[in-house]
Parts: C-alpha cells; sequence; structure tokens
C-alpha cells in the first residue's frame, strides 16, 4: 500500500505563490508516474499536472501550463507543485495521485487531498 500526504495549501491573494508537496511512503523508483488533480466546488475533478518519476518529464494542462510547476525530489519521495500568479479560478481542493511500478504495478493511489483558495 502506498500513502500519499499533501501539505502546502492554505489562502492567498491574487496574484501570490503556494508550493503544494505531496509525500509518498515508498520510494518513487516504486511509482511510475504522479499527478495533481483538482477540484473545485460544484465542478468535476480534473487534471493538472504530470510528472514521470524516472526522468522527470513533466505535462501541464493548458491553464496552468505557465504559472505551475511539477517536480520531484526522489531522495524525499516527495513531489511539488509551485503555483505562481494564481487566480481566483485556482481555487479548489489538490489531490496528489500516483500509479504504480514494480511491486506495485498496475495500482493506483490518492491523497486526501488539500484545500487551495485565492482570494481578495
Amino acid at each position: 500500500q502506498v500513502q500519499l500526504v499533501e501539505s502546502g495549501g492554505g489562502l492567498v491573494q491574487p496574484g501570490e505563490s503556494l508550493r503544494l508537496s505531496c509525500a509518498a511512503s515508498v520510494s518513487l523508483l516504486n511509482i511510475y508516474d504522479m499527478r495533481w488533480y483538482r477540484q473545485a466546488p460544484g465542478k468535476q475533478r480534473e487534471w493538472v499536472a504530470s510528472i514521470i518519476t524516472d526522468y522527470g518529464r513533466a505535462t501541464y494542462e493548458d491553464s496552468v501550463k505557465d504559472r505551475f510547476t511539477i517536480s520531484r525530489d526522489n531522495a524525499k519521495n516527495t513531489v511539488f507543485l509551485q503555483m505562481d500568479s494564481l487566480k481566483p479560478e485556482d481555487t479548489a481542493v489538490y489531490y496528489c495521485f500516483a500509479s504504480g511500478s514494480r511491486r506495485y504495478r498496475g495500482r493506483e493511489y490518492w491523497g486526501q487531498g488539500i484545500e487551495v483558495t485565492v482570494s481578495s
């Protein structure tokens, strides 16, 4: 079983930054890719960004492409989402997701979610 724990959320004003962290309970060598999703009030959960843990290839949803950066620290088993130039429409609960590799191949894991509020 892989556990994912998010941290770093909170309330910020438009234009400010936040960095979310997602710490995995196992080495990232056991994870193929990690993703961030978000769910705004009254809306469906949507994909935000992904990173392949092995070689660090990142992809982004168009609305965040020039403002968010996903990265990983293999030594800390942690993935980050740096969010800059935040907008009110970025307000949502953000979820970390991992797809397993090696002994965890074929399995998927979710974090508990963390709230991000962008408001003046």
